[in-house]
């Protein structure tokens, strides 16, 4: 994999079904077209953080990606154990509501189609999206170039046609009508720009996928980080573009309230035909999206479980068709219960709980290789260390910040819970803490 399919391959998990969704609540977050400011510091954050990222893959290509930068930095035989455990923890809960939130995305457009759809009836449309994704899902699926290439082709039309429609028909005066106080730094502006950033990072997030497929890169302590920071630049331009064009053609205040802005984006400049015809591509890219993201992240607990390292029922394949079976239904199901929460929800749950397991830790990981790894060959190093490293850090830490406490503390209920998890199943195996020593290797 060279250097174009590495970054196609970020783009398409960055992008999913998520600014179709997210420019209305990024709106709302902050009142006014100042939320643009969400998107350019997730851009920041992003940049600064794809930077530990760039450095831990073009070192450790090929190994496990997350799982064994956290071994390798916080011990491989101590509490490495229990942060790559976290990180399996975080990816059985965070890919069903990924896919959930890709299925409540489904069935926002399908109410534009279908205006007399019920709130129980919404409801069971993206549990459908889920249940047929998982259903499809249940066999062997050799390989997914195609439904990727179909993916990218869908997502780069949605995107150029918006992108080109608000470009021919932009209002400025629409655009930037703010309202009164709007960049009053006051509490509730960084309270309301911390939560329309952390909205934006559900959109950035994925520029990682290329340190997971390490193996798969071609020269991967130049191609790692290209794709990383290209991924980012490109879409934060693309993001802010898609956001400009709506809130040209469509009022704000009117987008904000919208749970098919794209639709109505496409009603005011060519019609309801055309608007129509964006909506069935979005709910193509939606469900597509879906059945991605429950495709890659069902094998993550079914390749550390086959090799002893998480529970050995995500180990379980089809007697036949030899494919994780039960992790393919785990996760289906979980996507679908997850469904009765909201969109806004999942996504404020997700990204805190990854904060709380991954993201921050990995900032940490990267100053511990460099302290007590010295033997682990790093042929890319961030430039201007540590500074992107503190900045990566300091904008996750005020991300949970400004977040809502009630997330947080979820968040960090589901931590407990899977360090207890971890812990149960140490004394059964007699592993760290309960069988070797902590220790760096």
């Amino acid at each position: 994999m060279g250097l174009f399919p590495a970054l196609a391959a970020n783009m398409l998990q960055m992008v999913g079904v998520g600014p179709f969704l997210t420019i209305p609540l990024i709106l709302a977050a902050m009142g006014g077209p100042q939320a643009l400011a969400g998107w350019v510091l997730g851009a920041v954050i992003s940049a600064c953080d794809g930077l530990v990222w760039a450095e831990l893959g073009a070192a450790m290509p090929g190994t496990g990606g997350s799982y064994e930068y956290l071994q390798q930095a916080f011990g491989p035989r101590g509490l490495g154990r229990l942060m790559g455990f976290l990180f399996l923890w975080q990816v059985m809960l965070s890919a069903p509501i990924t896919a959930a939130s890709g299925g409540l995305g489904f069935a926002d457009y399908a109410r534009y189609l279908f205006p007399g759809m019920s709130a129980w009836e919404h409801r069971l449309v993206a549990v459908a999206v889920c249940a047929a994704a998982t259903v499809l899902l249940y066999r062997n699926i050799r390989s997914i170039s195609t439904i990727s290439t179909v993916l990218w082709i869908g997502l780069m039309l949605a995107m150029g046609i918006i992108v080109w429609g608000g470009a021919t028909h932009f209002h400025p005066a629409m655009a930037f009508t703010f309202p009164r106080g709007a960049f009053h730094l006051s509490g509730a502006f960084f309270t309301g720009l911390g939560t329309a950033t952390l909205l934006a990072m559900y959109d950035y997030s994925g520029y990682f996928t290329v340190c997971l497929i390490g193996g798969e890169v071609k020269n991967p302590a130049r191609t790692i980080p290209r794709a990383v920071l290209y991924s980012i630049a490109i879409l934060a331009v693309l993001y802010v573009a898609m956001s400009l064009s709506v809130i040209g053609v469509v009022p704000w205040q009117e987008a904000a309230k919208s749970q098919a802005v794209m639709s109505v984006f496409m009603e005011r400049l060519y019609g309801a035909k055309a608007a129509s015809a964006m909506t069935v591509l979005i709910l193509w890219v939606a469900f597509a999206s879906v059945f991605c993201v429950l495709l890659g992240y069902t094998r993550v607990p079914y390749a550390a479980a086959a090799e002893g390292k998480f529970f050995r029922v995500f180990a379980r394949v089809h007697p036949k068709e030899h494919f994780p079976s039960f992790s393919v239904l785990f996760m289906g199901v979980l996507s679908a219960a997850a469904c009765f929460f909201t969109l806004e929800q999942l996504i404020k749950e997700l990204i805190i709980l990854q904060i709380l397991t991954w993201f921050a830790a990995q900032c940490v990981a990267v100053v511990l290789i460099r302290k007590l790894r010295k033997e682990i060959r790093r042929p890319f190093s961030m430039p201007l260390y540590p500074i992107p490293v503190l900045a990566a850090l300091g904008g996750w830490l005020y991300i949970l910040i400004a977040s809502e406490q009630q997330y947080v503390w979820a968040g960090l209920a589901m931590v407990v819970v899977g360090t207890g998890a971890y812990l149960w199943r140490a004394r059964r195996l007699r592993e760290w803490p309960f069988g070797e020593r902590s220790q760096l290797d």
